[in-house]
């Protein structure tokens, strides 16, 4: 008997020694992202001793997607668990896809920010656009509709009272492809973004007509998002990754690192180092915000030019659709 009792007692403490180091194991955050450098988290982990909670609370599994549709999809089924939104990209996840459970939880990159850059719709300098007005019956080019260049596009000619299909043609287009349209005569006004705008070729031929940021003021072109029933099962490890995450901004923006910086983000997308250096991490780059806070209230503003366009069903108050603390409890922890 008291044989059984022992071998009952080991086979229940290794149970419960199996079950701990289950529990001790690394998290697995599966995580989308879609354009880097803008997006901070394929390269979080290239510089050591800055995601200092990665391989022990946690471990990135990073998904490249083509387009945010892909990535509601994947968080629709469970197989993302933070996924990067624009404030276009989340009204769409939100009242069209049933992911009325999503949270922003942090933030990735801001457009219309003043002194700071962002992307360009280019003309031909010796081209007959003069005025927006001159667009009139033209080809406009965006990168993706349901964006916010798509946003600004409909938005800025229905102050001019000119609509899409009815008074000016808008497609779709690569961003490395919008330069070969504009120069070939193929279209009439592209969506000019870094690293393609700085083409000496097209800063030659070519001028700035407006900005998206000229129409829709301040826009959050990206943020993370997670679903409710995560952000509860995993809080702590959140807040860990959070952490890194934050640590990994104060870092990769400070002008001290920007050479060390520029190579990393090299290694990372492959591409030379050369292409990045007259304006990543300076001013003429998009806003990063040192502590990856997001503006809620840009979002909300952003949803509304959406809602006037018919690109959203409703208006939508991000503030009731985000949980800014864990981001706040790890900016705390931040040295």
């Amino acid at each position: 008997m008291k044989l059984r009792v022992a071998i009952a007692a080991g086979l229940g403490l290794g149970f419960v020694l199996s079950r701990t180091a289950a529990w001790a194991e690394p998290l697995k955050i599966r995580v989308g992202w879609i354009l880097a450098p803008a997006e901070l988290t394929p390269y979080m982990c290239g510089k050591p001793d800055i995601a200092r909670h990665n391989g022990a609370s946690y471990t990135l599994e990073l998904t490249h997607f083509q387009g945010s549709p892909l990535e509601v999809t994947a968080m629709q089924s469970g197989n993302l668990d933070i996924a990067p939104f624009g404030s276009s990209s989340f009204a769409i996840a939100v009242q069209n896809a049933g992911l009325n459970d999503l949270k922003i939880i942090a933030d990735e990159v801001q457009d219309g920010v003043p002194g700071w850059g962002g992307p360009e719709f280019r003309v031909l300098k010796d081209g007959p656009i003069e005025t927006i007005d001159d667009l009139r019956g033209k080809v406009l080019v965006t990168n993706i509709f349901g964006g916010e260049t798509d946003i600004a596009i409909k938005l800025t000619m229905l102050k001019h009272n000119m609509v899409a299909n009815r008074d000016f043609t808008e497609i779709q287009a690569e961003m490395s492809n919008m330069n070969a349209l504009l120069l070939g005569h193929k279209a009439d006004l592209i969506d000019a973004v870094h690293p393609f705008q700085d083409d000496p070729d097209l800063q030659a031929k070519s001028r700035t007509l407006f900005r998206p940021a000229d129409t829709l003021g301040k826009f959050e072109l990206s943020f993370l998002t997670a679903r409710i029933g995560y952000i509860a099962a995993h809080r702590a490890v959140l807040v860990d990754f959070l952490e890194d995450y934050v640590r990994a901004f104060h870092w990769y923006l400070d002008p001290a690192h920007r050479a060390e910086a520029i190579e990393i983000v090299a290694r990372v997308t492959k591409r030379p180092s050369a292409s990045f250096e007259s304006w990543l991490f300076t001013t003429k780059d998009e806003y990063h915000d040192p502590d990856a806070m997001p503006d809620l209230d840009a979002v909300t503003s952003d949803i509304h030019a959406q809602f006037q366009v018919g690109l959203a069903k409703a208006d939508l108050n991000a503030a009731d659709h985000a949980d800014l603390t864990l981001l706040k409890e790890a900016i705390a922890r931040v040295e």
